[in-house]
């Protein structure tokens, strides 16, 4: 068993956190790589699955743990079936130089939605992962530690995909930089043949996005240096450093308010927008409510205290984005935890 595992088992009750193999999240694997929804799915599959991702068992999720994440909200059977099609679509190649193997295969082997209780209750998901993948997953001794709030929140594929990959070398001591030739990094960011083939509309679609994008979202601030040889950019260095203190404090405020009014915010253009407490599902996803919740002593179950939460707003016609909903939630937190 490779470290990897072993270190997603050790975090498998840190819902805050993801443990990718670092082949996957770099996506130096991955060829046909899945939308930015079908990516964030596989991000619950794989965090669903844990320190028992190399294992060849059945895995299970619940449609409303789906739901509890930005960005797959508003899925149900029929919009889920698209996702996994991607997903089984995405190609793993591993190319074994110093075994001399060549391994192709996919990501996932089969997926199942149950329905039975689909109009009174809730769906229940089951896959299994690919020989391949398991396989990858089991020996893997490298691996990304993703923030799940900062993954599921980015709009943008090539900004996940690069999320990804950065995530995967912040770990490694004195590393704060990697050059990647142009082709490298179409294939980090998923930027297929035939597409932004001209540089400078690969950087103006793909890689500057990205860069902001993550920046602003993420605890890194990213940085794209082109280097020339002659009269042509033949590769790009992506630097990154790690926010301060204060800086990454700040950034989990503005991060947990409405994504609605975060550009006009940024820009100085809006108002403060107040948090809004998630719509569906769990909080097991939504660190600032779990924060909240483990501030108030209440030791509860987070789907249940969410319906309880919810059902409570609604008896009494106070909004989800109520400017106290913050104080009303940790009071509700201190009843419940005392019962």
């Amino acid at each position: 068993m490779g470290k990897t595992i072993q270190v997603a088992a050790d975090r498998a009750f840190d819902k805050t956190k993801t443990v990718l193999p670092a082949e996957v999240a770099r996506g130096i694997y991955m060829q046909n790589p899945p939308g930015l929804a079908a990516l964030k799915l596989m991000h619950v599959l794989i965090g669903q699955a844990g320190g028992r991702m190399g294992e060849d068992v059945e895995h299970r999720v619940s449609l409303s743990e789906v739901r509890a994440i930005e960005g797959l909200r508003h899925h149900d059977r029929a919009s889920l079936t698209p996702l996994f099609a991607e997903l089984q679509a995405a190609v793993l190649v591993n190319d074994d130089v110093e075994h001399k193997r060549l391994t192709i295969g996919g990501l996932l082997d089969l997926a199942e939605v149950d329905y039975r209780d689909e109009a009174s209750g809730d769906l229940v998901i089951s896959w299994y992962f690919s020989r391949m993948f398991t396989r990858v997953a089991a020996a893997s001794d490298h691996w990304a530690i993703l923030d799940r709030h900062t993954a599921f929140r980015l709009k943008s594929r090539y900004s996940m995909l690069l999320f990804q990959h950065i995530s995967s070398l912040v770990k490694q001591a004195h590393v704060t930089r990697k050059i990647f030739t142009v082709g490298e990094l179409r294939a980090v960011l998923g930027v297929g043949a035939g597409k932004l083939e001209r540089f400078a509309n690969l950087n103006a679609r793909a890689i500057q996005p990205a860069i902001e994008e993550i920046s602003t979202e993420s605890r890194f601030v990213l940085t794209a240096t082109p280097r020339k040889t002659g009269r042509t950019i033949t590769s790009i260095e992506i630097s990154w450093s790690e926010k301060t203190q204060d800086e990454r404090q700040s950034l989990k405020v503005e991060m947990d308010r409405h994504s609605t009014g975060r550009k006009a915010r940024r820009e100085g253009t809006a108002e403060i927008v107040t948090a809004t407490f998630p719509e569906t599902g769990s909080i097991a996803y939504s660190p600032y409510w779990i924060d909240l919740k483990r501030a108030a002593g209440c030791n509860a179950d987070n789907a249940k205290i969410a319906t309880d939460f919810r059902r409570f707003l609604g008896e009494r016609g106070i909004s989800r984005d109520a400017g106290n909903i913050e104080k009303l939630f940790s009071d509700f937190c201190r009843t419940v935890g005392k019962v």
